[in-house]
């Protein structure tokens, strides 16, 4: 009887025993279990969050200097296979696919029926944003340097009084925009290269490309006589040598280019290539270097007859520019407003090649000023600086046209004149001020380098075949 209580006893506790250490045993196994899931959900974290950083930058490869080299390394070693990226092995549009992709005067407008590269509802990095047609505020601030110079200094309007601490004022102002401005495109360069790349392939952007150049010129024309009276000759050889090479490349494709000749991609803004021209005349002339001022304005001269002719004969190649005007049109005074100063400085008097060209320069600048409606309607953005230097180089030279007629009416055509144009560029600074540090929508995405090979799927087939149907149940 006692051996068998203490058999069942022994049984008892050996089966409890078993059934502790199988607890025990599920127990560890079960925490094991949690841990290594702990550590997986973790490192699939760690994996998603790595996948998504590399997803975030590699949109942006194809516009790149390095095209995403380091994040096709981070996805080898997290052992994800790594998409083909077709926008980054995609070459840079061609002229016509700017002119089918885009609209507007400066082709900066998508159509609806595109797409786009990168993606539309998402801020861009901003040296992506960053246009070279930014330029165009050195542009007009540093030509009212020379504005303010002019008004100091010439004879005919000494009766103003004017000081030349203002010429000093916006000279050092418009040498800080420059520098400013300069120093943010190299950034671009830098780190963007494709995207200035197509930039430059752009059919309008190209030229202001000459807009750097063309502002230097404008640094040394106003310099104020404080800082220096002459300045060496080897300043000016640096500034034109890049514009003679800008030059040589697309006034070769205007004439022999295929698709970018110029009845193709004639436009406003292509003046800004001619006015690199007579500025670089009229700065040459000034320190003495007649016989190249005379080269670079006769290349002017040649390339600006065709171009006016195309544009006013707006031939069935070229794309057909909006009814409305839009302010690169008053490009068209720029070009005659300094070739008359240049010529002049060349002959050492305002003879009649000089007035001929400052009478053209003055009925273009009215024949537009009389359809200022037409200018009303567009949002501010920085094509708007377009106004700001044709305006002010056609006072400048009213200006030394007054100085060489005997009579009333110059003088007072150029203090409206100079007080229209310093109007417009104080409105328009102001504005861009405003638009840039308070609104914050001055520099947007620029979708006119982000345009892609890529089509949008046809909708309309799907539609056809959907109608089909209707009426086929109909029937």
């Amino acid at each position: 009887m006692d051996m068998t209580r203490l058999t069942q006893c022994i049984h008892h506790r050996s089966h409890a025993l078993t059934l502790s250490i199988d607890l025990k045993t599920r127990m560890e196994d079960r925490a094991h279990a949690n841990s290594l899931n702990h550590e997986y959900s973790q490192e699939q974290v760690a994996s998603e969050s790595s996948n998504q950083v590399i997803k975030r930058d590699t949109q942006y490869n194809s516009f790149k200097t390095c095209s995403g080299k380091l994040e096709r390394q981070l996805s080898e070693l997290i052992g994800k296979t790594q998409e083909l990226d077709l926008e980054a092995n995609e070459a840079v549009p061609d002229v016509h696919l700017y002119f089918d992709a885009l609209e507007g005067p400066e082709l900066d407008t998508l159509k609806a029926t595109e797409t786009l590269a990168l993606p539309e509802d998402k801020t861009w990095p901003f040296l992506l944003r960053f246009p070279i047609s930014s330029f165009g505020m050195c542009l007009g601030v540093s030509s009212q340097a020379i504005l303010w110079k002019a008004l100091s200094t010439v004879p005919s309007m000494k009766f103003l009084h004017v000081s030349l601490k203002v010429n000093l004022n916006l000279w050092f102002i418009s040498l800080a925009l420059t520098c400013i401005i300069s120093f943010i495109y190299s950034l671009k360069i830098i780190f963007y290269f494709e995207a200035v790349k197509r930039e430059y392939h752009h059919p309008i952007r190209v030229n202001f490309f000459f807009a750097p150049w063309i502002a230097c010129l404008f640094l040394a024309l106003g310099v104020p006589p404080s800082v220096t009276q002459n300045l060496h000759v080897s300043l000016w050889y640096a500034l034109m040598a890049p514009i003679l090479c800008l030059e040589l490349k697309i006034y070769g494709q205007w004439m022999s280019g295929g698709q970018r000749k110029l009845s193709k991609v004639a436009n406003p803004s292509n003046h800004l290539s001619i006015v690199s021209n007579f500025v670089g005349a009229l700065l040459g002339a000034s320190m003495g270097l007649k016989q190249a001022s005379i080269f670079f304005f006769s290349v002017g001269l040649a390339h600006y007859t065709v171009l006016f002719i195309t544009l006013y004969q707006r031939l069935p190649t070229n794309q057909p520019l909006p009814k409305e005007l839009h302010p690169v049109f008053f490009l068209f005074v720029a070009p005659p407003s300094v070739a008359c100063m240049a010529w002049a400085k060349i002959q050492n008097h305002f003879d009649y090649i000089s007035r001929i060209t400052y009478f053209i320069a003055l009925f273009l600048y009215a024949s537009l000023a009389v359809r200022i409606n037409f200018f009303r309607g567009f949002k501010f953005s920085l094509a708007w600086w377009a106004y700001t230097f044709p305006i002010t180089g056609a006072s400048i030279a009213n200006i030394r046209y007054s100085n060489e007629a005997e009579n009333v009416i110059s003088p007072t055509l150029s203090v409206v004149l100079s007080s229209i144009s310093t109007f417009t560029v104080a409105s328009v600074f102001v504005s861009t001020f405003i638009h840039a540090f308070v609104l914050h929508d001055l520099i947007p995405n620029d979708i006119s380098i982000a345009i892609t090979h890529k089509r949008p799927p046809k909708l309309k087939k799907k539609k056809s075949s959907h109608f089909k149907s209707i009426a086929n149940d109909a029937h």
